[in-house]
């Protein structure tokens, strides 16, 4: 009698841990799409995620249609064909063409009046513009797990500006990216303003965007790469285009170097420790070379996130905090794995893969200090 009255309480929870469970998955996902989250892809600010967005509304509204004609046909069958009678013995029918063609025939139809908005997406987001300014085409370069970021010289066609996991881009300007990896398949995504793009090693690709207003877009890889890709994160920053041409021509420049005796002391570890075998402090290159296996950190000073967005170093309106820059980079410093797992500076760099080259606090203390010296 026990054991029968347990499982009756065990079957009677049932139906309420299913509810449950099923209003915590729909809170989830209502969540996930609702249009002020930073990723929504139900907030487009610009015209290829607009149009992206309607091809799923028509997609979206032809899958429903089709799911209302399947459960009413299954409907109708249930009630119109049960038994009544268990004697009873079905109609048996084989074969009915007039009901074949029109199963077969309205998918189709429908399925052409979905392809139409498709294709004309896919011609529309396969190609930049026309318009679009040869100073707006950028590169952008996957690794693992950041986002190498090269802009025309404005000077010199044969150089680039190199930096890295900040996008700056013109307001109300069509920007043509050209992707690439370096080791394994990555993927470009900012949802607000276009859908993912593929980065493909030694197999080049391309997109384009354009944002409507001013603003940080935030963008992530979107294919699987390793132990740190849910950390690969970037922001797209556009501003107007007087605002991008100064920022392009700072970028151009050196960092500026400070006369301070701790910074200088800094750039002395900088160098001993070996972080310039990973590292480059200069901006400007020659077209098409090679960068290096970290990010550059010409500027690092003046970004507003580090470590490919874990580490957010500027107040709400995007100026950058010093005292909250200065902090992250000793958190970075000290173990950049707990920061970011997998990442190849704690695994490959000898201050901390061999102990007796591990940095003191005297000297993350100068580094933090000559890194964000670097505006």
């Amino acid at each position: 009698m026990h054991s029968s009255n347990t499982k009756l309480i065990r079957f009677n929870k049932i139906p309420k841990t299913a509810f449950l469970l099923s209003l915590a998955l729909l809170t989830l996902l209502l969540t996930a799409c609702y249009p002020d989250h930073n990723q929504s892809t139900f907030d487009p600010q610009g015209p290829v995620a607009l149009k992206q967005l309607e091809v799923f509304w028509w997609i979206l509204i032809g899958g429903f249609i089709v799911f209302v004609l399947v459960e009413a046909a299954l409907i109708y069958a249930i009630f119109k064909f049960r038994v009544k009678n268990e004697s009873d013995i079905p109609v048996q029918t084989q074969g009915n063409h007039k009901l074949e063609i029109i199963w077969t025939a309205i998918p189709a139809v429908l399925l052409i009046i979905l392809m139409v908005p498709t294709i004309q997406t896919l011609f529309y987001m396969y190609e930049a513009p026309k318009t679009t300014k040869p100073e707006h085409t950028l590169e952008a370069i996957g690794h693992q797990w950041w986002f190498e970021v090269r802009y025309p010289d404005p000077t010199n066609s044969e150089k680039e500006i190199v930096t890295a996991n900040e996008v700056y881009i013109p307001v109300g300007y069509p920007v043509a990216i050209n992707l690439e990896s370096v080791d394994v398949i990555h993927s470009f995504w900012v949802p607000k303003l276009a859908g993912k793009t593929d980065m493909v090693p030694s197999e080049g690709n391309f997109m384009w965007f354009q944002a409507d207003e001013p603003g940080e877009y935030y963008g992530q890889c979107a294919e699987y790469c390793g132990t740190s890709h849910a950390n690969m994160k970037f922001k797209v920053i556009a501003v107007p285009e007087p605002d991008f041409k100064s920022w392009l021509q700072a970028q151009s420049n050196p960092a500026l170097e400070s006369s301070d005796p701790l910074v200088q002391e800094g750039a002395g570890v900088f160098k001993s420790a070996g972080c310039t075998g990973c590292h480059s402090i200069k901006t400007v290159v020659n077209k098409g070379s090679k960068g290096r296996v970290g990010p550059n950190l010409a500027h690092v000073g003046s970004r507003r996130d580090l470590a490919a967005g874990m580490l957010r170093n500027s107040d709400e309106n995007g100026s950058v905090n010093d005292a909250l820059l200065q902090k992250n980079l000793r958190t970075w410093l000290e173990n950049p794995a707990e920061v970011k797992p997998g990442n190849l500076m704690s695994s490959g760099a000898q201050v901390y893969t061999n102990p007796d080259k591990k940095l003191t606090e005297e000297q993350i203390s100068q580094l933090v200090h000559y890194l964000s010296s670097l505006k």
